[in-house]
């Protein structure tokens, strides 16, 4: 190991474990620092733990910015936007605007779908050695109206443009693939390269491997200060301690903008906060993973239990949860699960997460401008379990100055 490239990464999620865990396989000293406690919550750990190629069009696309305005006067929809003066929102909006076209799909597609193949790769040898829950069964784009099929149909057609798999589906075809639910549909596009896990085990298995290879994690740390000069980061000031370091990683997640603040950087980004809810002892029980397509609800089998995640609130970085939302993931499900009712999630506890959002409906993987020995890796949105392997692989890359293999510009850092 070349102890004299002490890499710290600020940021204990799956996106520092596994930008962790690549630069030690890389030969580097690599110390992980995170503000909750080992056993805390984030934003890897209550999500639909979903692998999805199926997911190459940004979240920046047509028809976005109508469907955000109509969602905004329902407090139960998908989407939601909390007003407030701030300049940083504004202007992450404008850019929002600028970039829902199409020539910006078309720009970023395949890139997205080349790098969640190879991140499902990555998840595939990392499950031959540990078990996190993968199941590698293909996700069902679940359509309750002709209307929405005939859309997932069209995205079918696209991906095989690409060279992806998909397979549209009747109702009975779509039963067929799940006997053990009962569904309401029009049918289905079944995309067979997606795939899902439990994001807490895949989480718990990182730390492990990050330990195991030698590397350092730090929890429970507050960030007292950012040690720079001359375009350099020297070190880390944290409970009174001043951590050297060689190179950092700035994979925060939402609170990366925030810290990146204290080095001159303003980097467009918005927490966007989700919500799930987890039913311990399901009355059924599918095997797939699958989305609602309609209402933009995740629904994922995890170790006998069965979780249903949703929406998309635009806000500051507070973890209150929105009853109104939450109610709306519920008022969902039963259209789609006729067996299911909202009395089942009487008792159920929503737990809240923040993604951090870009403008463009791409991460920022990359590094900082001003500041060469810093990189940054952030702005995944709902793609930060699905994209974690390949994320750290290019950002060991990036650390030892190689060519992760694709083409950077449209993550770079500065591309705004």
């Amino acid at each position: 190991m070349n102890q004299d490239r002490h890499v710290f990464i600020i940021g204990g999620g799956v996106i520092g474990l596994c930008s962790a865990y690549y630069a030690l396989q890389q030969g580097m000293r690599v110390t992980v620092w995170e503000r909750e406690a080992e056993q805390g919550d984030n934003c890897s750990l209550g999500n639909a733990g979903m692998v999805v190629p199926s997911h190459f069009i940004p979240l920046a696309a047509p028809g976005m910015l109508s469907k955000g305005l109509r969602w905004m006067l329902n407090p139960q929809s998908p989407f939601y936007v909390k007003p407030r003066l701030s300049p940083s929102l504004m202007r992450w909006g404008w850019l929002f605007y600028l970039h829902a076209n199409s020539e910006h799909v078309d720009a970023c597609k395949q890139l997205l779908l080349d790098l969640n193949l190879r991140s499902r790769s990555l998840f595939a040898e990392l499950a031959k050695e540990s078990d996190f829950g993968l199941r590698q069964r293909g996700l069902l784009m679940l359509c309750n109206t002709q209307h929405g099929l005939d859309e997932e149909a069209a995205v079918a057609a696209m991906a095989h443009e690409l060279g992806a798999r998909a397979e549209v589906l009747d109702a009975a075809a779509t039963a067929k693939m799940d006997p053990g639910i009962t569904m309401n549909v029009a049918g289905s596009v079944w995309f067979p390269d997606d795939c899902h896990l439990n994001p807490q085990a895949f989480s718990a298995v990182m730390r492990e491997r990050v330990r195991a290879a030698g590397g350092e994690i730090l929890y429970s740390k507050s960030l007292d200060s950012i040690e720079h000069a001359n375009g350099q980061v020297t070190a880390i000031h944290s409970n009174g301690e001043r951590h050297a370091v060689d190179q950092l990683v700035i994979a925060g997640g939402s609170w990366s903008a925030e810290i990146l603040r204290d080095l001159g950087i303003h980097l467009p980004l918005q927490a966007g906060k989700g919500y799930s809810l987890t039913l311990t002892n399901p009355k059924q029980l599918p095997e797939l993973c699958s989305i609602f397509c309609e209402a933009k609800v995740a629904i994922t089998p995890m170790n006998g239990t069965l979780r249903f995640a949703g929406t998309m609130e635009v806000g500051d970085l507070s973890l209150k949860i929105n009853p109104r939302r939450v109610k709306g993931i519920i008022r969902s499900v039963q259209p789609y699960f006729p067996e299911f009712s909202e009395a089942d999630f009487a008792d159920v506890t929503p737990w809240a997460g923040l993604r951090p959002v870009s403008p463009d409906g791409m991460p920022y993987m990359g590094r900082a401008p001003q500041h060469q020995n810093v990189i940054i890796a952030t702005g995944h949105a709902m793609m930060g379990l699905s994209l974690a392997p390949i994320t750290g692989k290019i950002i060991a890359d990036l650390l030892n100055r190689t060519d992760p293999g694709f083409a950077m510009d449209r993550l770079a850092v500065d591309r705004f």
